[in-house]
């Protein structure tokens, strides 16, 4: 491998993204198996006071997804923020963020592929999880191997179905609590539940700060719209408007889905064992709706699968245009999918299968903790990355970015101090500490490919790369 500059065009990728599919891409990246499945165990841990921590760690997305997001309208390039990373803090933080961010979406599509075996249990209690879990993964794999416009659609028709579902979810739960739908039972519906139960923060203050553990697994992979940046269609007018939309998905999608699911049900009744929004339905006797649901967290799943393997796809095909990872995965097809990173993440997913096969129970939190330590991670990069970014600016009086973050620096330093937290409590929390472990583990596997496959093979990288051939950052 090599980190010299690149004197050559790379092959590239084709910008088949409408601001239509990154829209919707940017809405549907909030609306995953964190908010289906994984709320189950934040609310487990906080209680009604897990609303608090979906805002303060909304808050936390939308400031490392405005970093990214100036540094993407800045210099829209596939690989994206392991660029930035190599570009603005070194080599090795270039290596570090991409292959985290890879592990990222290989972890995370683990836990998906599971949340996707649980839920087709509900209908097929009878059948062994491993074979939805295999069967989803081939499926996946050949839907990624067409092109990107044909994941820009799927996933824009898999956002829609799930938005349509969560606004009609919202509005249907709120009727039910005021036109009092299931009142006569021991739990009525009705917004008391969220106090009534041993109080707003049952379990107190660290059971709220534990939660953050499994909050921000919810929002792990939103920052694929900055990967959409190689790909997009007019970026610079695109790219904004979609991480502009974040506030308001984190309230809606969250918030106030959350506080509607358990004020409908004492949050001390959803257990994980199913979806909290299929159990709800259950609950009050509509099974009906409940099916319905379970059509709605199945698409909510495959999506994010899809959404999962595109990612580190073209993170591994940015690496290797960097020097950082294999040449081979710069190969693309006659449609411009760089095919050997798909296969590459679909058969390392087939060590979901054999997970789902031997332990069918723990697996989902665990890889939860583990998908939350690699996101933080690759967020924390994004920032550092950015701050020498504007520092530079300053330095050298630099033309000012077209996208600047708010409340800078203050926001941007709150941010980085906010994530060091989360990483401290998932060594904190015993349920995430092998998680902990793990990454540790994976941090000194990296430092030691670098040393071996990198270091000392090239000078670092002066310049980034786009469709347009190696260019210097400054003339972004």
């Amino acid at each position: 491998m090599n980190l010299q500059t690149q004197t050559s065009p790379p092959a590239t990728l084709k910008r088949g993204l409408t601001a239509r599919h990154i829209r919707w891409m940017a809405l549907g990246s909030a609306i995953g198996t964190g908010l289906f499945m994984g709320s189950a165990g934040a609310i487990q841990s906080a209680g009604p006071a897990v609303l608090i921590a979906y805002i303060v760690g909304g808050a936390a997305v939308f400031m490392v997804m405005r970093a990214l997001g100036e540094m993407a309208v800045r210099h829209p390039v596939s690989g994206s923020f392991a660029q930035y990373a190599s570009r603005y803090v070194g080599p090795f933080a270039g290596f570090v963020a991409g292959w985290t961010y890879t592990f990222e979406m290989f972890v995370v599509a683990l836990a998906d592929v599971t949340a996707f075996g649980l839920y087709m249990g509900f209908w097929f209690p009878d059948v062994e999880r491993w074979v939805w879990v295999l069967a989803i993964v081939f499926f996946i794999a050949a839907l990624n191997l067409i092109s990107v416009k044909v994941f820009g659609e799927l996933e824009f028709w898999f956002s829609l179905i799930k938005i349509t579902a969560i606004v009609l979810m919202i509005v249907g739960g709120i009727a039910i609590i005021i036109f009092g739908l299931g009142n006569q039972s021991e739990n009525a519906a009705g917004i008391q539940n969220l106090v009534s139960h041993g109080g707003f923060m049952p379990n107190g203050l660290w059971g709220l700060l534990a939660s953050f553990t499994i909050v921000m697994f919810a929002f792990g992979g939103i920052e694929v719209i900055g990967i959409t940046a190689g790909e997009a269609q007019e970026p610079r007018k695109v790219i904004p408007k979609a991480i502009n939309s974040v506030p308001v998905r984190i309230l809606l999608f969250y918030v106030l889905t959350l506080g509607v699911i358990m004020s409908l049900q004492p949050w001390d009744t959803i257990t994980g064992e199913k979806s909290p929004f299929v159990s709800i339905f259950e609950s009050l006797g509509i099974s009906g709706a409940a099916h319905v649901l379970n059509v709605v967290v199945i698409t909510a799943a495959v999506s994010a699968i899809n959404a999962d393997i595109f990612g580190a796809g073209r993170m591994l095909h940015g690496l290797a245009e960097q020097g950082q990872a294999p040449k081979a995965f710069m190969k693309l097809t006659r449609n411009g999918v760089p095919w050997l990173t798909v296969v590459t993440m679909v058969s390392a997913l087939l060590v979901g299968v054999v997970l789902n096969a031997l332990f069918p129970d723990q697996i989902f939190f665990l890889i939860a903790a583990l998908a939350t330590f690699a996101t933080v991670l690759v967020w924390l990069m994004i920032l550092i990355s950015h701050v020498r970014m504007k520092r530079e600016i300053a330095r050298e009086g630099l033309l000012p970015s077209e996208f600047p973050v708010p409340l800078w620096p203050l926001a941007s330093y709150l941010t980085i101090g906010f994530i060091g937290f989360v990483i401290i409590m998932i060594g904190l929390v015993e349920s995430t500490r092998p998680a902990l472990i793990v990454g540790v583990v994976w941090v000194l596997i990296l430092f030691a490919s670098y040393q071996l496959f990198c270091k000392g093979k090239g000078r670092e990288r002066h310049f980034l790369v786009d469709e347009t051939g190696p260019i210097s950052i400054d003339e972004r």
